[in-house]
Formats: C-alpha cells, structure tokens, sequence
C-alpha cells in the first residue's frame, strides 16, 4: 500500500507549523516541505511576531484566542523556545471611561492605567509616554512577542528526520490529477503529492500558483518597522496605540526598540529591488510617533522593511 504524502509549499513559520500540525496528528503522511530560500528567510525574518489577545471581529477573536492557546502550549513543552512574554500598556481613544471596547479578549484582562493627566511609565529615553487628550492608558496581560526566524528553525529542527525540507528548491509549477498533484521544482525533481498545501507568503503572485490563491482576493502590504537604538531593560513593556494601529515594543534579546506602524501601502512585489526604507516610511513613522513622544519620533532613522499577504 503507497504511503499517503503531503507537500508543503513554503518554509516560513505557517509552513513549519502546518507540518507540524500534520506530522502530530497523521504519523502515517509522508511529509515535503519545499522553500526556494532557507527555512525562514522571507517574512518570517522580519517578524517580531508580536500578539496580542485581540480582535475586530468575532472570527478574528476565536483566532486569535486559539493562537493565544497555541503559542502557550508551544512555550510550555519548550521552555527554551524563543517566545518572550511582554507587559503592555495600550493607549486608547475608545470606551476611554468604561475600557477598550471588546475588541480585547478575557486574557487581556484591562484594567485602567491611570489618570488621562498621568503619563505611561514606557519606552526608552526618558521612559514616558505623553497620553494625548481623549485619550487613556490601559494595562494589558497576556501579550508576546517572539524570534520568528529562530522559532522556525527550531520547530524544522525537531521535524527532521520526520519531515523532508528541501531549502532552495523553487516550485515551478503544480500539476493536478485525478488523485493527486505533480510538484515540477527548480532542481528538475518532480514529487508526487495526494495534495498540496500552500503557505508561500507575499509570493502570492508565483507563477506554479497564482491561479490558485486568485479567487481569495488576498493582497500583499508593505510592513515597515523602525528600530530605536537604545537598549530596552528586561522589565520594559510594549506600548500600543490603538488609534493608529502602531506598537513600540522592547526587543530585549536584539538590545533595541522596534516601533511598528500601519503602512498603506499596498500590492507590492516582495522581489522589488527598491523594497526598503524609504524618506516616506521615516516621515510617516515619525509623525505617528511624534504626538505620543518627539525625543523617540527623532530617534527613528533605521529598521527592517518587507511585506506580506492580508
């Protein structure tokens, strides 16, 4: 009797936890995890992987709360896996009297940080955070953030030898039949997969499957964080503003701040030479930043640029 295979498109953190997803659940799949790159090495990179128990809708809150789950349970079977737990404190503009909306799950469980008139005892440089007027602070639990890339590797690292990765090998093309999928790669090798799973990231417009993934109207944004170099102290805590969907959030193991705002800027091309930080992404960054803290919006001049699939 063949043994049952699965090929996973993709060795990014989605991809790695699929097959481990699979390889825990179904000891009999024979399974393939294919990446162009390195285990990793495209959005995953540049990820702080930062969450939070929260969501805009109740789709989003169930997943939200089953990675919150997740992840614990990952952290708990291995101590040493680098996902770090964080304090945060969110500065609102919503339910400023009665608290953040419900947008936060019960793990969040906020409470109150102060006054409107106090300041967020946050961040680096003097370590306060103004609260601008019609504005609050909340204390948040259950937050974390994590090495994306480190994680990835080290959940490849227990799958070996039960899962097969092959690092730089590019699917070219997949070919359904009737009770299977043909994997063509870069390297010449054909796999013959009873079903394919793709987790390629920003790549969503490759030709092997952009035919595929079309009719799920997904768009890949530009993601843009700065890097603050002042080292953060282990007892430092993430701020999030919620009116402008940013966060500052101290990278303790890295020895700087991350300030991360939403960018528009949308369909990018992940393979674009001139993917990087740009005077545009400095100014818009230091202008969200600017109204909560204009020694830290001064202090952005460096950091990560990339994109992914929304």
């Amino acid at each position: 009797m063949r043994q049952p295979s699965v090929a996973i498109v993709g060795a990014g953190i989605l991809g790695c936890l699929v097959a481990r997803e699979l390889a825990g659940r179904h000891p009999e799949v024979s399974i393939t995890v294919l990446d162009r790159d390195a285990i990793g090495s495209g959005a995953s990179r540049r990820s702080v992987g930062l969450h939070m128990p929260r969501g805009a809708s109740a789709r989003t809150r169930r997943m939200s709360a089953d990675s919150h789950a997740y992840y614990a349970d990952l952290k708990a079977r291995r101590p040493g896996l680098p996902i770090y737990p964080v304090g945060a404190t969110l500065i609102s503009d919503r339910g400023s009297a009665s608290g953040p909306g419900g947008d936060y799950l019960t793990q969040a469980c906020p409470s109150p940080a102060g006054s409107p008139e106090d300041r967020v005892a946050a961040g680096p440089a003097d370590r306060v955070m103004m609260i601008p007027d019609g504005c609050r602070a909340w204390r948040l639990a259950g937050c974390h953030y994590a090495d994306v890339y480190q994680l990835g590797q080290a959940i490849a690292a227990d799958l070996r030898p039960r899962v097969r990765f092959l690092e730089g090998v590019a699917v070219t093309g997949l070919v359904p039949r009737k009770d299977s999928v043909t994997v063509h790669t870069g390297t010449g090798e054909r796999l013959v997969a009873d079903s394919v799973i793709l987790a390629p990231g920003p790549w969503l417009s490759a030709p092997a499957w952009a035919g595929q993934v079309t009719a799920f109207g997904l768009r890949v944004k530009k993601i843009v964080a700065l890097h603050i170099e002042q080292r953060p102290h282990p007892a430092d805590e993430a701020v999030i503003f919620d009116p402008q969907d940013a966060f500052l959030l101290p990278v303790i193991h890295r020895g700087h701040w991350l300030f991360s705002y939403t960018s528009q800027e949308w369909d990018v091309d992940p393979d674009a030479p001139a993917l990087g930080l740009s005077a545009a992404d400095l100014g818009a960054a230091r202008d969200c930043l600017r109204r909560y803290s204009p020694a830290l919006a001064q202090a952005c001049g460096a950091g990560r640029v990339f994109c992914d699939a929304y």
